[in-house]
């Protein structure tokens, strides 16, 4: 839980040091201030959605949040060297943790894409949540199939199939059987 949590503290420390109290956050934001609160306190991040709209509200790149260094230049990410970024889970609306982002940019600065490569643990639950943010995503299945809710139809993908899709359309990814999936997920989101 320390890189869930790392999260919540950066962005505490991103909003008091713009003299922001959690309140202001949350009626920027649109978020719930409860939410926030424990955002902050336990880096429980519900989905995407929520972190995008932190990140508007203070007026910072979504990958400020994931930065550990400041590179000017390319960045290579080796094969099994990508960093866990964030752990997104669904504990306020059941039990349901599903989704690891492995990010494949997080010392680049200045970035406007956020590439990830997304595990996509399989649920027994079918009340997949929709959420909806601003921007762009690029989604390919790497291993093992996944579905798409987006808007009112449903996409299923397979190994090698790909989607790119607008964001601002309410969508959910899911695993579409009993297996893990795994997904590289483009994220552009404008500032």
């Amino acid at each position: 839980m320390a890189e869930e949590n790392n999260l919540g503290v950066k962005i505490k420390q991103i909003r008091t040091n713009q003299k922001l109290s959690i309140e202001d956050l949350a009626d920027r934001s649109g978020l719930q201030l409860s939410q926030l609160q424990r955002i902050e306190a336990e880096g429980i991040i519900p989905s995407l959605s929520p972190l995008i709209k932190i990140a508007r509200a203070l007026g910072v790149r979504l990958g400020t949040f994931l930065d550990d260094n400041d590179h000017l230049g390319p960045v290579v990410v080796r094969a099994g060297d990508h960093s866990t970024g964030v752990r997104f889970t669904s504990v306020e609306n059941g039990s349901r943790e599903h989704l690891n982002f492995f990010s494949l940019a997080a010392d680049k600065v200045g970035r406007n894409m956020e590439p990830f490569i997304v595990e996509i643990e399989p649920s027994e639950q079918s009340d997949y949540k929709l959420s909806t943010h601003e921007g762009e995503e690029f989604i390919y299945v790497l291993d093992g199939q996944v579905e798409i809710n987006y808007g009112k139809d449903l996409y299923r993908l397979n190994t090698g199939d790909s989607i790119y899709l607008d964001s601002i359309v309410m969508h959910n990814v899911h695993a579409a059987n009993t297996h893990k999936a795994r997904v590289l997920v483009v994220l552009y989101t404008p500032f």
